[in-house]
């Protein structure tokens, strides 16, 4: 590998050179698992704020990667996504005024899934904590 820094050890070149694979990667992962297309903005606030929604949505991804790999996974993180998205949060007001919320009954497997993820298995109390 040639270069023109000399900061550099080769073995920090090459680990730097693997970075930009990885970036290019998560591209890859925006443009395509994601489904995130170009928006086009004219205000720097939506700039800022559309290029931070993509930032966060790679990083949610290489997480969910890292957490698959660490548990020895055969899924990718879209196939996780794709086992759990059929889990959702139902709320109803009745006539009366009454309020109802419901969270999809979840399989074994889809329970597993938090599991294996670190994350803990939503529940309507917990829904309800966060909002």
């Amino acid at each position: 590998m040639i270069s023109n820094t000399t900061s550099l050890t080769p073995a920090e070149l090459v680990a730097r050179y693997k970075e930009l694979g990885d970036i290019e990667r998560g591209f890859r992962v925006l443009k395509s698992s994601l489904d995130l297309a170009p928006v086009h903005h004219r205000l720097p606030d939506r700039i800022r704020a559309h290029t931070l929604i993509c930032f966060l949505a790679l990083v949610i991804h290489r997480v969910l990667r890292f957490r698959l790999r660490q548990a020895s996974s055969p899924l990718s993180p879209e196939r996780l996504l794709c086992r759990l998205k059929g889990i959702q949060l139902h709320r109803a007001r009745l006539a009366s005024g009454k309020k109802l919320a419901g969270l999809t009954a979840m399989n074994a497997e889809q329970r597993a899934l938090f599991t294996t993820i670190g994350v803990e298995v939503p529940t309507t109390k917990l829904v309800d904590a966060a909002s």
